[in-house]
């Protein structure tokens, strides 16, 4: 049972940590590509992140999911996720990870090692080129090898794709049947406007609904109540055995369900991903030894978590719905 109730009556008892705001990829709709990343002093260090998520724990969180950025590429970071591993069994059902791959090859055994059972790996596209021009920096292969590395290792993989209209949007079937042959869940995003980026994200947008009607011609998908603890609609495939899922924030919002909050590698803590309201725990972490004094400052917190996000795409080209970038707050 949990302590944190918010005022809607949802308990909350999934925590998303971005341990870090670099990644080692620059894709087109989560960065701009000259981003500027905070300094380190600004960052929790791995035992401040360490306090504060079992600080999470003991109020009821049963799920935590290490973001990023790229949580891998943080110097030390294996450390933090043997230790939170410690607690599976002891408050915490499970600890999950969501990652772009490129480091998955060196840490697959590692993180299984640790007690992680599955990954989220985001992955856009199977075309090697057009994989080099979403992530700018990234390299398919890299990726696809750390990915089969982690099923080799024995971690469940779902591959998560930002569906982006006139980009990746022909691939779609073609991704199910990959992600189907290997065993993955398939898990497609609508985009979100989060951050400033290099392009009007307008033009990108394509609605789920769409994309699901187009699949069902082709595949046989069963609706499910499988759940991940996220906000992703699950369809049985019965093609494959395996499951596709919808992220709707635009066309379907999963407010009503909101099981989950956010935490920064700076201490800050969104009650909502699509709202601007925030609690500095860091300030709270270095202002006190004292535990208890934390878990008020979280209950304080959850007690002002609003009933939704107010995410819309634009029509008009204006500025995005929240201004700090998806990589600042955690995929």
């Amino acid at each position: 049972m949990t302590d944190m109730i918010d005022p809607f009556g949802r308990a909350i008892t999934y925590l998303r940590i971005s341990v870090t705001d670099r990644c080692d990829f620059r894709c087109v709709y989560c960065m701009a590509e000259d981003m500027t990343f905070l300094p380190k002093a600004d960052l929790l260090s791995l035992e401040e992140l360490e306090r504060l998520a079992g600080a999470f724990v003991d109020l009821g969180v049963r799920k935590l999911r290490l973001t990023g950025g790229e949580p891998l590429v943080r110097r030390g970071v294996m450390a933090l996720i043997n230790r939170l591993g410690q607690r599976i069994g002891q408050g915490l059902d499970e600890l999950t990870l969501t990652t772009n791959g490129s480091q998955l090859g060196r840490f697959a055994d590692e993180l299984v090692a640790a007690g992680v059972k599955r990954v989220n790996v985001s992955i856009d596209t199977l075309d090697e080129e057009k994989f080099r021009t979403i992530t700018r920096w990234g390299r398919l292969p890299q990726v696809i090898d750390g990915v089969m590395a982690a099923k080799a290792a024995g971690l469940r993989v779902k591959v998560n794709a930002v569906a982006l209209k006139g980009v990746n949007e022909d691939e779609f079937d073609a991704m199910l049947d990959w992600c189907g042959r290997h065993g993955f869940d398939f898990c497609l995003i609508e985009t979100m406007p989060l951050g400033e980026v290099d392009q009007d994200r307008t033009d990108q947008y394509l609605p789920l609904s769409t994309v699901r009607q187009r699949l069902a011609a082709r595949w046989t998908l069963t609706p499910t109540d499988y759940v991940t603890g996220g906000p992703a609609r699950y369809f049985d495939v019965a093609e494959t055995g395996t499951r596709l899922g919808f992220i709707t924030p635009l066309t379907h919002n999963f407010c009503e369900g909101c099981n989950r909050v956010r935490l920064t590698c700076t201490g800050t803590l969104y009650m909502c991903l699509g709202q601007d309201d925030a609690a500095d725990l860091r300030a709270v972490l270095r202002g006190s030894d004292d535990d208890a004094v934390l878990r008020q400052a979280i209950l304080d917190a959850i007690a002002r978590k609003p009933k939704g996000h107010d995410f819309v795409i634009d029509r008009a080209g204006q500025a995005p719905a929240v201004a700090r970038h998806m990589s600042v707050t955690g995929g």
